[in-house]
């Protein structure tokens, strides 16, 4: 934040904050014993890492373990959308030679495969809402451009609410409007959010193009943010694949939680959206892919040899022991809270970047990312006891692809929302639909008792 007119920065850690800081961590934290003691949840998770069941849905499902003689036994992890194998549906639209968002969130939204006929007007609905209030981007967007487009596209969605009359009703017809109309708006929001940051943050020309309505929502993506919108028929391709797979995720993840328990409130769509982003934003929710990256780059200046394994071992070694890239002890996109032998999302879109590498003459760089994916379970397991098995996740490979499509890294966790915001727009409607009561967890007090001290005997 800017200094003010009497010259003070708002935006600075200030000593005496810093002192005020340090009591208030202090004052917060908990034996992690009392934990144990009272079997709470760390997480809303047991020791094993399995969440606690906290709802119902249609929606999406996971499924990485089979209960054996009551022992739960890892399996090759397993997602379905409304029951459909994902691995199924995208075969079937890759067998078409088609664009899938559009079905998939069909499919999510009204648990139904829809025909030919379906899905054409479907495509009209959403293509029809491909449009921003007037002067929007000029009067929104272009005025506070932010450093992370996360928060801004969370103010625009906010804003938004300001331009619909029927903002506070939470019927499910006005709902399923609102959704639609956020799914067709959530690229533009992203990419012109981008754009503004890039022209007044970055001294870049400013590209402002108007979307294409007659496009997939994929390709309207690459269309809008390419100052020639130009794209190859595989990058829009493999950028749908992309958000086919990150459509949804189960209930249990943290944004799509965070979608259930607002909306369990009462509260309007633009609210939710908003809160659903802001859990997003997290670098433990939707900023993997873009450590990943950045892992990568790390690793190709000082493995000398990419193909010499025992080379990229000896450097995962090093990252695992805290002495290589951000010295945390974490190989990103490699582990995952529910998957352990498999991530099926990984599996499937690994054969299309593979593809995309090939057309951008990157070979060489997704024989690296392969080497790492096999040798990093193991340097992993050598030094950390492992309950389930660990494997490479989704996040692995995406960042690449959107490396090798020349996206941002700023828009890399936008996109993640560009094709979530489907799954959340579903389970806000089924939340509507179902509960009739507000989410409230409990949370038990580890505070002593404690009698009251007057002013004049505090210490």
């Amino acid at each position: 934040m800017a200094e003010t007119t009497n010259g003070f920065d708002y935006s600075a850690v200030t000593p005496d904050i810093k002192e005020l800081a340090d009591k208030a961590y202090q004052s917060t934290l908990i034996d992690s014993e009392l934990y144990k003691k009272w079997d709470v949840k760390r997480g809303l998770r047991d020791l094993k890492g399995k969440g606690v069941l906290a709802g119902l849905t249609h929606i999406s499902d996971v499924h990485a373990v089979d209960i054996i003689n009551g022992e739960s036994v890892p399996v090759d992890g397993t997602l379905r959308y409304r029951g459909y194998d994902v691995k199924d549906l995208v075969r079937g639209i890759s067998s078409r030679n088609d664009f899938g968002f559009e079905e998939i969130t069909y499919l999510l939204l009204f648990d139904k495969l829809p025909n030919r006929k379906e899905l054409d007007d479907f495509r009209k609905i959403l293509a029809r809402y491909r449009a921003l209030p007037k002067n929007f981007v000029r009067d929104v967007i272009m005025k506070a451009p932010s450093s992370n487009m996360m928060n801004t596209l969370a103010r625009s969605v906010l804003t938004l609410y300001s331009y619909d009359s029927a903002a506070e009703d939470i019927s499910i017809p006005n709902v399923l409007r609102q959704s639609l109309q956020l799914i067709s708006l959530f690229p533009m929001l992203s990419v012109y959010s981008y754009q503004a940051y890039a022209h007044y943050q970055k001294n870049e020309s400013l590209y402002i193009h108007m979307p294409d309505t007659s496009i997939s929502l994929a390709e309207n993506l690459l269309y809008i943010l390419r100052p020639d919108s130009s794209y190859t028929e595989l990058e829009a391709k493999v950028l749908d694949i992309a958000m086919v797979l990150h459509a949804d995720h189960g209930g249990g993840n943290n944004s799509t939680f965070t979608t259930h328990v607002v909306t369990s409130t009462g509260t309007d769509t633009y609210s939710s959206v908003a809160a659903s982003l802001g859990s997003l934003k997290g670098p433990r929710h939707g900023g993997a892919n873009v450590k990943v990256v950045e892992m990568f780059a790390t690793m190709k200046e000082e493995i000398k040899d990419w193909t010499d394994e025992e080379e990229v071992s000896r450097y995962l070694a090093d990252i695992l022991d805290k002495k290589a890239f951000d010295k945390k002890g974490l190989i990103y996109g490699v582990g995952h809270a529910v998957y352990s032998l498999s991530d099926p999302r990984e599996i499937i879109f690994k054969s299309f970047v593979e593809r995309l590498a090939h057309e951008k003459g990157l070979d060489k760089e997704f024989a690296l990312y392969d080497t790492v994916e096999r040798l990093a379970p193991k340097e992993i397991a050598k030094r950390r006891p492992i309950y389930k098995g660990v494997c490479a996740n989704v996040d692995f490979y995406s960042g690449f692809v959107y490396q090798m499509l020349d996206l941002p890294p700023e828009l890399y966790t936008p996109i993640f929302a560009c094709a979530r915001i489907s799954g959340w727009s579903a389970h806000r409607i089924e939340e509507l639909s179902n509960n009739g009561k507000i989410i409230r967890p409990a949370f038990k007090s580890a505070q002593p008792i404690r009698d009251y001290i007057r002013m004049d005997e505090r210490e």
